[in-house]
């Protein structure tokens, strides 16, 4: 793993190699968002997505395991999380609403407390196919607490619901990331600010084009990320460095 500020710590290669080299009770916070394990699944959908954009995660590679594979993963991660995670430290995953009660299994057989699954709701999503079925608009986001029922939450007294409306990500900021699912740092930056606090140590162990490294040096929080694709490591290193 290298060191590449004084607050990212970033490492290129499977992260379920990556992350056993993190110490017990060493993170405060792991926001996510891995392969919902949908690819092959799209393979088989009448869509239009590949003659669309060729570099969908559908059509990428990275998101064609099988499922028992894939549920073998993501079985292995929490149980990591469960190690490295402090006490009341958080989980924030990004997921397919096909596999939220999968992942809620796995979390808790792990020994995490499932806190909730709230919503982000895209208010400009791609028009796919109007005019045959109701836009995919939202996507699900799993909530869990490590030793405890509650952490960090900083509210600042008033009532935030599990419900989170922004606009996709920005031609411009896609430009710097240049990742099929990029999210908004505006998306990140929320979970962030409310789940952790300055000098706290955030994890995202598929950190894509290093989005959530970005938010974490603009915000004062240490920061650990890994990445198989080199590409978006190198894409994801520079970001970082130039806090962009």
């Amino acid at each position: 793993m290298e060191q590449i500020t004084i607050n990212s710590l970033i490492g290129c290669g499977d992260c379920l190699k990556l992350i056993k080299r993190l110490p017990d009770k060493s993170v405060d916070l792991i926001l996510t968002d891995p392969p919902y394990n949908l690819g092959r699944f799209m393979h088989k959908r009448g869509t239009n997505i590949k003659g669309m954009r060729d570099n969908h995660f559908a059509y990428s590679g990275w998101d064609d395991m099988e499922y028992a594979q894939w549920s073998r993963v993501m079985k292995r991660f929490m149980k990591e999380c469960a190690r490295i995670l402090k006490s009341k430290g958080a989980l924030v995953m990004f997921m397919s609403i096909m596999k939220v009660e999968t992942i809620i299994k796995f979390a808790i057989d792990a020994g995490l407390y499932y806190k909730t699954t709230g919503i982000w709701h895209k208010t400009n999503p791609m028009p796919r196919n109007m005019n045959l079925h109701f836009i995919n608009s939202i996507e699900p986001w799993l909530y869990f607490i490590n030793d405890g029922h509650t952490g960090t939450f900083n509210n600042s007294g008033k009532s935030i619901h599990d419900f989170i409306e922004t606009s996709t990500i920005s031609a411009s900021e896609h430009k710097l990331g240049e990742h099929p699912t990029q999210k908004p740092k505006f998306l990140l930056q929320h979970f962030i600010e409310i789940l952790s606090n300055e000098g706290d140590v955030v994890l995202d162990p598929f950190m894509g084009s290093g989005s959530t490294g970005v938010v974490c040096e603009q915000l004062n929080r240490h920061f650990i990320g890994f990445e198989l694709n080199r590409e978006y490591y190198d894409i994801a290193s520079r970001r970082i460095l130039d806090r962009q």
